[in-house]
């Protein structure tokens, strides 16, 4: 556990200490964020802040990662996924800035990388392995373990599926000040408890443990509790009245490291519930637009994602971050105590 709490540090020193040099950095180059025209008028004051805060989330994730693991095929498959997805939420930043709009990348272009992404993944966890490890099998997974046939060449689609929408919906989230890396520390620190409990209890010990054990287990461990710590450092800053922004390039990477280690950690659907608050915002987004378009011009909420509905019906920024931290806690707790109850069914 030293190594796990050790990265978590280190990746939460880098971001908190190396934050004020970036948005020094950022103010002189005048990189700050667009805000949308039709969003609450409340957030016209942040015009200008400083993003791309996400670079140092990146960087003291992959810093107390590579500093402290054995650097598994699987821990480097989930990092290489992070950083794959935040290059291209770095690109998304940058053109954002360049227009100086709210609108990066064409959705079109965005999941075509997304689908690269998931692609070079899956490739990486279903070939290799670690010292005889299997590799990640071609199926669908709840709490630690696979089910159903195998899907084959569709698991591609599955996993490009899992990566674009964890990505986005983290992405979707990241529209109040601590909202999204405060709820991705809740998340992480409940699969760094997964990762680190799968790798303390191996299935050599007995047949129904899970089958994701060993070193490879242990590095994604210390890989959550190293993206925990750059969160928690980050956050300092980015709690309200945020100084910095994580930007795509924030909310892009820590989606997609989120989905990687669901899927590597066999608890793909678990993520679902884990995840609630994310998978929430997403369904406001997707019930939104759907009863708009069916409806022409009716709408459910007075705007999506759902943050803002409750913004705009009087509650303040921060009693929102709040609220719907509380309620990313109580999905973290669910989650986390299904994995408990089916954990101790299998002791001996």
């Amino acid at each position: 556990m030293y190594r796990v709490l050790a990265a978590a540090m280190i990746a939460g020193f880098v971001c908190l200490f190396l934050t004020p040099v970036l948005i020094k950095i950022l103010r002189g180059r005048n990189v700050g964020q667009p805000i949308r025209e039709d969003g609450p008028h409340a957030h016209f004051v942040k015009k200008g802040t400083p993003t791309m805060g996400g670079l140092l989330i990146v960087l003291g994730t992959c810093l107390g990662y590579l500093l402290l693991s054995k650097r598994t095929p699987e821990g480097l498959a989930v990092l290489g996924t992070m950083v794959a997805c935040g290059v291209l939420g770095f690109v998304d930043d940058f053109i954002q800035i360049r227009k100086k709009r709210s609108l990066g990348l064409k959705p079109s272009i965005k999941f075509l990388g997304q689908l690269l992404i998931a692609v070079g993944f899956t490739l990486a966890v279903t070939n290799l392995s670690y010292a005889g490890h299997p590799a990640l099998p071609e199926k669908f997974s709840f709490l630690g373990g696979t089910f159903g046939p195998s899907l084959g060449i569709f698991f591609f689609l599955w996993v490009f599926i899992m990566i674009s929408a964890e990505s986005n919906a983290v992405n979707l989230t990241d529209g109040l000040d601590g909202l999204a890396s405060g709820s991705m520390i809740l998340v992480t620190a409940a699969y760094l408890l997964i990762a680190f409990t799968m790798f303390r209890h191996p299935i050599s010990q007995h047949p129904r443990f899970y089958p994701f054990t060993g070193q490879p287990a242990l590095d994604i461990a210390i890989l959550s509790g190293a993206v925990f710590g750059a969160c928690v450092g980050f956050l300092w800053w980015n709690a309200a009245p945020a100084k910095i922004f994580m930007g795509d390039t924030g909310s892009l990477a820590l989606g997609g490291v989120l989905a990687a280690i669901a899927l590597i950690t066999r608890t793909q659907f678990l993520l679902l519930i884990l995840g609630g608050l994310f998978a929430i915002e997403t369904m406001s987004v997707v019930i939104q637009v759907g009863v708009f378009k069916l409806t022409k011009g009716k709408r459910v909420f007075r705007m999506a994602p759902i943050h803002h509905h409750f913004e705009l019906g009087g509650w303040s920024e921060f009693t929102v971050m709040v609220r719907l931290w509380i309620i990313c806690g109580f999905c973290v707790l669910a989650g986390f105590a299904i994995f408990y109850v089916d954990f101790v069914a299998r002791v001996p």
